[in-house]
Protein backbone atom coordinates (compact mmCIF):
# COMPACT_ATOMS: atom_id res chain seq x y z
CA UNK A 1 0.00 0.00 0.00
CA UNK A 2 1.01 3.54 -1.00
CA UNK A 3 2.13 5.65 1.78
CA UNK A 4 3.35 9.04 1.09
CA UNK A 5 6.01 10.80 3.81
CA UNK A 6 5.51 14.43 3.90
CA UNK A 7 8.60 17.15 4.25
CA UNK A 8 8.48 17.94 7.46
CA UNK A 9 8.57 14.05 8.52
CA UNK A 10 11.72 13.59 6.35
CA UNK A 11 13.55 16.44 7.83
CA UNK A 12 12.84 14.81 11.38
CA UNK A 13 13.61 11.19 10.29
CA UNK A 14 16.85 12.29 8.87
CA UNK A 15 18.78 13.52 11.48
CA UNK A 16 18.26 10.31 13.24
CA UNK A 17 19.22 8.20 10.61
CA UNK A 18 16.93 5.82 10.36
CA UNK A 19 15.75 5.85 7.03
CA UNK A 20 17.25 5.16 3.21
CA UNK A 21 16.71 8.14 0.71
CA UNK A 22 16.43 6.40 -2.71
CA UNK A 23 16.15 9.01 -5.98
CA UNK A 24 14.74 7.37 -9.02
CA UNK A 25 15.09 10.49 -11.37
CA UNK A 26 17.42 9.80 -14.10
CA UNK A 27 21.34 9.47 -13.55
CA UNK A 28 21.52 13.39 -15.01
CA UNK A 29 18.84 14.71 -13.07
CA UNK A 30 20.90 13.04 -9.55
CA UNK A 31 23.88 14.31 -10.56
CA UNK A 32 22.99 17.73 -11.08
CA UNK A 33 21.44 18.20 -7.58
CA UNK A 34 19.88 15.74 -4.94
CA UNK A 35 19.19 15.58 -1.44
CA UNK A 36 22.51 14.51 0.97
CA UNK A 37 23.34 11.27 1.01
CA UNK A 38 20.16 9.51 -0.96
CA UNK A 39 20.95 6.82 -3.36
CA UNK A 40 20.53 6.73 -7.10
CA UNK A 41 18.48 3.49 -8.37
CA UNK A 42 16.72 5.33 -11.49
CA UNK A 43 13.36 3.65 -12.92
CA UNK A 44 14.37 5.74 -16.43
CA UNK A 45 18.30 6.18 -17.91
CA UNK A 46 18.81 9.23 -19.18
CA UNK A 47 17.77 8.30 -22.81
CA UNK A 48 14.68 6.41 -21.81
CA UNK A 49 13.04 9.51 -19.92
CA UNK A 50 14.26 11.91 -23.02
CA UNK A 51 12.50 9.37 -25.37
CA UNK A 52 9.22 9.34 -23.17
CA UNK A 53 9.41 13.07 -22.71
CA UNK A 54 9.28 13.54 -26.45
CA UNK A 55 6.26 10.97 -26.32
CA UNK A 56 4.76 12.58 -23.73
CA UNK A 57 5.09 16.22 -25.28
CA UNK A 58 4.61 15.47 -29.25
CA UNK A 59 2.58 12.50 -28.96
CA UNK A 60 -0.39 11.54 -26.28
CA UNK A 61 0.01 11.32 -22.71
CA UNK A 62 -0.99 7.76 -22.93
CA UNK A 63 1.84 7.05 -25.85
CA UNK A 64 4.42 8.08 -23.15
CA UNK A 65 2.65 6.07 -20.48
CA UNK A 66 2.61 2.90 -22.60
CA UNK A 67 6.21 3.38 -23.79
CA UNK A 68 7.08 4.25 -20.04
CA UNK A 69 5.64 0.50 -19.09
CA UNK A 70 7.59 -0.98 -21.94
CA UNK A 71 10.84 -0.50 -20.83
CA UNK A 72 9.82 -0.37 -17.04
CA UNK A 73 8.59 -4.14 -17.69
CA UNK A 74 11.75 -5.18 -19.05
CA UNK A 75 13.99 -3.84 -15.79
CA UNK A 76 11.87 -4.64 -13.36
CA UNK A 77 13.47 -7.96 -11.62
CA UNK A 78 16.68 -6.14 -11.41
CA UNK A 79 15.25 -2.90 -10.33
CA UNK A 80 13.41 -4.57 -7.21
CA UNK A 81 16.42 -6.64 -6.52
CA UNK A 82 18.29 -3.29 -6.04
CA UNK A 83 15.79 -2.36 -3.95
CA UNK A 84 15.64 -5.39 -1.37
CA UNK A 85 18.95 -5.45 -1.16
CA UNK A 86 19.38 -1.76 0.91
CA UNK A 87 18.15 -3.06 4.18
CA UNK A 88 16.17 -0.32 6.59
CA UNK A 89 12.97 1.73 5.77
CA UNK A 90 12.99 3.02 2.37
CA UNK A 91 11.58 6.33 0.87
CA UNK A 92 11.90 7.32 -2.92
CA UNK A 93 11.37 10.49 -4.65
CA UNK A 94 11.42 11.80 -8.09
CA UNK A 95 11.09 15.52 -9.35
CA UNK A 96 7.62 16.46 -7.82
CA UNK A 97 6.40 13.45 -5.91
CA UNK A 98 4.79 12.43 -9.21
CA UNK A 99 4.47 9.13 -11.61
CA UNK A 100 8.25 7.94 -11.27
CA UNK A 101 8.36 8.10 -7.18
CA UNK A 102 4.27 6.56 -7.33
CA UNK A 103 4.83 3.86 -9.90
CA UNK A 104 8.47 2.62 -7.92
CA UNK A 105 6.51 2.80 -4.46
CA UNK A 106 3.43 1.27 -6.10
CA UNK A 107 5.71 -1.73 -7.22
CA UNK A 108 7.70 -2.36 -4.19
CA UNK A 109 4.68 -2.45 -1.92
CA UNK A 110 3.49 -5.21 -4.81
CA UNK A 111 6.39 -6.74 -4.17
CA UNK A 112 6.54 -6.92 -0.15
CA UNK A 113 8.88 -4.11 0.53
CA UNK A 114 7.33 -1.10 1.67
CA UNK A 115 8.93 2.08 0.55
CA UNK A 116 7.60 5.92 1.35
CA UNK A 117 6.22 8.21 -1.50
CA UNK A 118 8.24 11.80 -0.37
CA UNK A 119 5.64 14.29 -0.86
CA UNK A 120 6.21 17.13 -3.16
CA UNK A 121 9.37 15.07 -4.35
CA UNK A 122 13.15 17.12 -4.45
CA UNK A 123 11.13 20.42 -6.28
CA UNK A 124 9.49 20.57 -2.39
CA UNK A 125 13.23 19.40 -0.68
CA UNK A 126 15.01 22.52 -2.82
CA UNK A 127 11.93 25.15 -1.89
CA UNK A 128 12.36 24.27 1.34
CA UNK A 129 16.19 24.88 1.75
CA UNK A 130 15.72 27.97 0.00
CA UNK A 131 12.77 29.10 2.40
CA UNK A 132 14.44 28.15 5.59
CA UNK A 133 18.71 28.71 5.00
CA UNK A 134 19.06 32.03 5.41
CA UNK A 135 17.02 32.12 8.31
CA UNK A 136 18.53 28.82 9.94
CA UNK A 137 22.26 30.22 9.34
CA UNK A 138 21.54 33.89 10.68
CA UNK A 139 19.68 32.44 13.72
CA UNK A 140 22.00 29.70 14.60
CA UNK A 141 23.08 30.60 18.19
CA UNK A 142 26.73 28.99 18.12
CA UNK A 143 30.13 31.68 18.64
CA UNK A 144 32.26 31.27 15.13
CA UNK A 145 35.67 30.79 15.23
CA UNK A 146 37.11 32.21 11.60
CA UNK A 147 40.60 30.46 10.70
CA UNK A 148 42.42 33.13 8.60
CA UNK A 149 45.88 32.36 7.14
CA UNK A 150 47.70 33.08 3.79
CA UNK A 151 47.22 30.72 1.29
CA UNK A 152 48.57 27.22 1.45
CA UNK A 153 48.79 27.82 5.56
CA UNK A 154 46.80 24.35 5.77
CA UNK A 155 43.34 25.81 6.46
CA UNK A 156 41.48 23.40 5.04
CA UNK A 157 43.67 20.50 6.85
CA UNK A 158 43.27 22.08 10.24
CA UNK A 159 39.59 21.99 9.98
CA UNK A 160 39.45 18.56 8.75
CA UNK A 161 41.46 17.59 12.06
CA UNK A 162 39.39 19.31 14.57
CA UNK A 163 36.44 17.78 12.77
CA UNK A 164 37.76 14.16 13.66
CA UNK A 165 38.67 15.59 17.26
CA UNK A 166 34.73 16.05 17.47
CA UNK A 167 34.35 19.39 17.00
CA UNK A 168 31.84 21.83 15.03
CA UNK A 169 33.02 22.57 11.65
CA UNK A 170 31.64 23.63 8.51
CA UNK A 171 34.23 22.81 5.79
CA UNK A 172 32.69 25.22 3.17
CA UNK A 173 35.17 24.09 0.60
CA UNK A 174 34.14 20.93 0.80
CA UNK A 175 30.71 21.51 0.32
CA UNK A 176 31.84 23.75 -2.64
CA UNK A 177 34.12 20.83 -4.27
CA UNK A 178 36.45 24.33 -5.14
CA UNK A 179 39.22 25.42 -2.95
CA UNK A 180 38.96 29.07 -3.92
CA UNK A 181 41.51 30.20 -5.93
CA UNK A 182 41.64 30.35 -9.46
CA UNK A 183 43.73 27.05 -9.31
CA UNK A 184 41.00 25.70 -6.87
CA UNK A 185 39.48 23.09 -8.69
CA UNK A 186 41.96 21.22 -9.94
CA UNK A 187 41.66 17.57 -9.53
CA UNK A 188 37.95 18.15 -7.91
CA UNK A 189 34.17 18.50 -8.88
CA UNK A 190 33.12 21.89 -8.48
CA UNK A 191 29.52 21.75 -7.13
CA UNK A 192 26.59 23.92 -8.66
CA UNK A 193 24.48 26.12 -5.54
CA UNK A 194 21.77 23.79 -4.75
CA UNK A 195 24.37 21.36 -3.65
CA UNK A 196 25.89 23.86 -1.69
CA UNK A 197 22.96 24.54 -0.23
CA UNK A 198 21.92 21.24 0.63
CA UNK A 199 25.00 20.13 2.11
CA UNK A 200 24.72 23.56 4.10
CA UNK A 201 21.50 23.73 5.55
CA UNK A 202 22.77 20.06 6.36
CA UNK A 203 25.69 20.66 8.72
CA UNK A 204 24.14 23.06 10.04
CA UNK A 205 20.85 21.27 11.31
CA UNK A 206 23.65 18.69 12.69
CA UNK A 207 25.54 20.91 14.79
CA UNK A 208 22.23 21.56 16.17
CA UNK A 209 23.45 22.55 19.72
CA UNK A 210 26.87 23.20 19.26
CA UNK A 211 27.87 26.52 21.59
CA UNK A 212 31.02 27.42 18.96
CA UNK A 213 31.55 26.28 15.46
CA UNK A 214 34.58 26.91 13.32
CA UNK A 215 35.58 27.76 9.77
CA UNK A 216 37.89 29.08 7.29
CA UNK A 217 37.69 32.81 6.05
CA UNK A 218 36.31 32.63 2.63
CA UNK A 219 35.41 35.19 0.08
CA UNK A 220 31.80 35.79 -1.11
CA UNK A 221 32.15 32.79 -4.00
CA UNK A 222 33.63 29.75 -4.04
CA UNK A 223 34.12 28.45 -7.42
CA UNK A 224 30.65 27.89 -8.45
CA UNK A 225 28.66 29.04 -5.57
CA UNK A 226 27.75 32.27 -3.35
CA UNK A 227 27.90 32.18 0.08
CA UNK A 228 24.32 33.06 2.14
CA UNK A 229 24.94 36.72 3.63
CA UNK A 230 24.29 35.60 7.07
CA UNK A 231 27.70 33.08 6.73
CA UNK A 232 29.35 36.34 5.60
CA UNK A 233 28.17 38.38 8.78
CA UNK A 234 28.99 35.38 10.72
CA UNK A 235 32.85 35.67 9.55
CA UNK A 236 32.74 38.95 9.96
CA UNK A 237 31.54 38.99 13.74
CA UNK A 238 33.71 35.89 14.51
CA UNK A 239 36.42 35.18 16.85
CA UNK A 240 38.89 35.99 14.28
CA UNK A 241 42.55 33.13 14.34
CA UNK A 242 45.23 34.06 12.53
CA UNK A 243 47.42 31.84 10.80
CA UNK A 244 51.39 32.15 10.52
CA UNK A 245 53.06 29.05 9.11
CA UNK A 246 56.59 29.47 7.63
CA UNK A 247 56.80 29.66 3.62
CA UNK A 248 58.92 26.98 2.87
CA UNK A 249 56.26 24.83 4.95
CA UNK A 250 52.76 26.59 3.15
CA UNK A 251 54.84 25.52 -0.58
CA UNK A 252 54.75 22.15 0.81
CA UNK A 253 50.83 21.55 1.91
CA UNK A 254 50.47 23.48 -1.37
CA UNK A 255 52.20 20.61 -3.51
CA UNK A 256 50.59 17.73 -1.36
CA UNK A 257 47.49 19.03 -2.00
CA UNK A 258 46.94 20.21 -5.21
CA UNK A 259 50.04 17.58 -6.78
CA UNK A 260 50.65 19.69 -9.92
CA UNK A 261 52.73 17.36 -11.78
CA UNK A 262 49.27 14.99 -12.17
CA UNK A 263 47.70 18.14 -13.57
CA UNK A 264 50.02 20.17 -15.92
CA UNK A 265 47.70 21.53 -18.59
CA UNK A 266 45.05 22.32 -15.86
CA UNK A 267 47.94 24.66 -13.67
CA UNK A 268 49.44 26.50 -16.70
CA UNK A 269 45.52 27.25 -18.40
CA UNK A 270 44.44 28.32 -14.67
CA UNK A 271 47.57 30.38 -14.21
CA UNK A 272 47.05 32.06 -17.77
CA UNK A 273 44.23 33.27 -16.42
CA UNK A 274 45.92 35.57 -13.64
CA UNK A 275 48.95 35.91 -15.71
CA UNK A 276 48.84 39.50 -16.71
CA UNK A 277 47.74 40.51 -13.17
CA UNK A 278 51.92 39.43 -12.18
CA UNK A 279 54.90 41.63 -13.04
CA UNK A 280 55.81 40.48 -16.53
CA UNK A 281 59.54 39.31 -15.84
CA UNK A 282 58.11 37.17 -13.11
CA UNK A 283 54.93 35.97 -14.70
CA UNK A 284 58.02 34.21 -17.57
CA UNK A 285 59.48 33.04 -14.83
CA UNK A 286 56.36 30.83 -13.42
CA UNK A 287 55.57 30.04 -17.09
CA UNK A 288 58.49 28.49 -17.55
CA UNK A 289 58.71 26.67 -14.20
CA UNK A 290 55.62 25.11 -14.68
CA UNK A 291 56.30 24.07 -17.80
CA UNK A 292 59.47 22.61 -16.84
CA UNK A 293 57.87 21.18 -13.77
CA UNK A 294 59.49 23.05 -11.42
CA UNK A 295 56.82 23.02 -9.34
CA UNK A 296 58.30 24.06 -5.76
CA UNK A 297 59.63 27.34 -7.80
CA UNK A 298 56.46 28.29 -9.08
CA UNK A 299 54.27 27.85 -6.11
CA UNK A 300 57.13 29.68 -4.15
CA UNK A 301 56.83 32.78 -7.04
CA UNK A 302 53.07 33.16 -6.76
CA UNK A 303 52.94 32.77 -3.07
CA UNK A 304 55.06 35.80 -2.73
CA UNK A 305 54.44 37.85 -5.67
CA UNK A 306 50.89 37.28 -6.16
CA UNK A 307 48.70 35.52 -3.44
CA UNK A 308 50.23 37.11 -0.31
CA UNK A 309 49.98 40.57 -1.80
CA UNK A 310 46.10 40.18 -2.71
CA UNK A 311 45.70 38.78 0.36
CA UNK A 312 46.67 41.43 2.84
CA UNK A 313 45.00 43.87 0.91
CA UNK A 314 41.49 41.76 1.44
CA UNK A 315 42.67 42.13 5.31
CA UNK A 316 43.10 45.34 5.40
CA UNK A 317 39.90 46.24 3.34
CA UNK A 318 37.48 44.45 5.93
CA UNK A 319 39.54 45.52 8.94
CA UNK A 320 38.71 42.77 10.92
CA UNK A 321 39.54 42.78 14.92
CA UNK A 322 43.36 41.16 15.88
CA UNK A 323 42.12 38.09 17.17
CA UNK A 324 44.43 35.16 18.01
CA UNK A 325 48.12 34.69 16.59
CA UNK A 326 49.09 31.35 16.07
CA UNK A 327 52.38 30.47 14.98
CA UNK A 328 53.06 26.48 14.08
CA UNK A 329 55.67 24.78 11.77
CA UNK A 330 52.82 21.64 10.97
CA UNK A 331 49.15 21.28 10.34
CA UNK A 332 49.21 18.63 14.45
CA UNK A 333 50.81 21.81 16.10
CA UNK A 334 48.47 24.15 14.52
CA UNK A 335 45.42 22.20 15.48
CA UNK A 336 46.92 21.34 19.18
CA UNK A 337 46.73 25.20 19.91
CA UNK A 338 43.51 26.37 18.38
CA UNK A 339 41.66 23.51 20.35
CA UNK A 340 43.32 24.49 23.39
CA UNK A 341 42.90 28.34 23.41
CA UNK A 342 39.12 27.20 22.10
CA UNK A 343 38.11 24.94 24.69
CA UNK A 344 39.56 28.08 27.45
CA UNK A 345 36.95 30.12 25.95
CA UNK A 346 34.24 27.95 25.90
CA UNK A 347 32.15 26.45 29.16
CA UNK A 348 30.49 23.20 27.46
CA UNK A 349 32.84 21.55 24.23
CA UNK A 350 31.15 20.11 22.08
CA UNK A 351 31.08 16.81 20.59
CA UNK A 352 29.52 15.18 17.36
CA UNK A 353 31.83 11.91 17.91
CA UNK A 354 34.32 11.37 20.56
CA UNK A 355 37.28 10.32 18.58
CA UNK A 356 41.09 10.36 19.61
CA UNK A 357 43.56 11.57 16.78
CA UNK A 358 47.19 10.88 17.36
CA UNK A 359 49.41 12.68 16.59
CA UNK A 360 51.46 11.92 13.08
Amino acid sequence: MLQDLALTDLIDLRGTKELVLIDVRSPSEYKHSSIPGSLNIPLFDDAERAEIGTLYKQVSIQAAKERGLEIVSAKLPAFIRRFAEIPGSKAVFCWRGGMRSKTTATLLSLMGIRAYRLTGGYRAYRKWVVDELDKIASEFPAVPYVINGYTGSGKTEILHCLKQRGHPVLDLESMAGHRGSIFGHIGLEANNQKTFDSLLIDELIQMDGASYFIFEAESKRIGKVALPEPIIQKKEQAHQIWLDVPLEVRIGHILDDYKPWDHIEECILSFLKIKSRIHTPIAAEIEKCLKEGDFRRAVELLLVHYYDPRYDHSVTGYGYAPGTVVSANSIPEAVEIIENMILKQVKEPYRQEKIKVEQP
